[in-house]
């Protein structure tokens, strides 16, 4: 059965790693026969959560930027695959100031049950991951009706591009979106 995916990638760098796993994932989904989007936050103007609540009265964030049009897509989605760079064994800040911002889909009816993460960095260390995938897991735990339901890791990549020299892991994130 056809499911409704949401691939968004949150490196703004060029030849981002992170992002070529995500679109091979992309790839393994539209093979798959599912209903696909890429988003990229790359020239994406998203400002970081006031914490004022409002969300939470009216609905809707009181910052004016393109996080609403964001909001919509991942609310629709029934399947979610974020992909983001390690930084300092976490996800990238651009990732978790989006995940602040999608507050107001707390109390409403959003459709997504299944999310993903994919990640990629210099370390090779199996334990690279774990903050990063806790901390998806803390934004996750937020919504009951969702579920973290597994990861891509691709590591020992660090120069712009090289993701595509590393078969395994582009294996992996086509075969995670084969099997969304």
């Amino acid at each position: 059965m056809a499911k409704k995916v949401l691939v968004i990638s949150t490196s703004l760098r060029g030849k981002s790693n992170s992002e070529i796993l995500a679109k091979e994932c992309e790839k393994g989904a539209r093979d798959a026969g599912h209903d696909v989007e890429f988003l990229s936050l790359r020239g994406k103007d998203i400002h970081f959560c006031i914490g004022c609540l409002s969300c939470q009265k009216i609905g809707s964030c009181v910052l004016k930027d393109d996080v609403p049009e964001i909001m919509a897509k991942v609310k629709e989605a029934e399947v979610i695959v974020f992909a983001t760079p390690i930084y300092y064994y976490e996800m990238s800040g651009q990732m978790k100031t989006l995940l602040d911002r999608l507050n107001p889909l707390y109390d409403s009816d959003y459709c997504f049950r299944d999310i993903y993460m994919i990640a990629t960095a210099a370390e090779d260390e199996s334990t690279t991951i774990e903050k990063a995938y806790n901390g998806l897991q803390g934004w996750v735990d937020c919504f009951e009706r969702a579920a973290l339901k597994g990861y891509v890791f691709g590591g020992g990549i660090n120069d712009a591009g090289e993701a595509v020299q590393h078969a395994e892991a582009m294996q992996q994130a086509y075969d995670l979106g084969r099997n969304v």
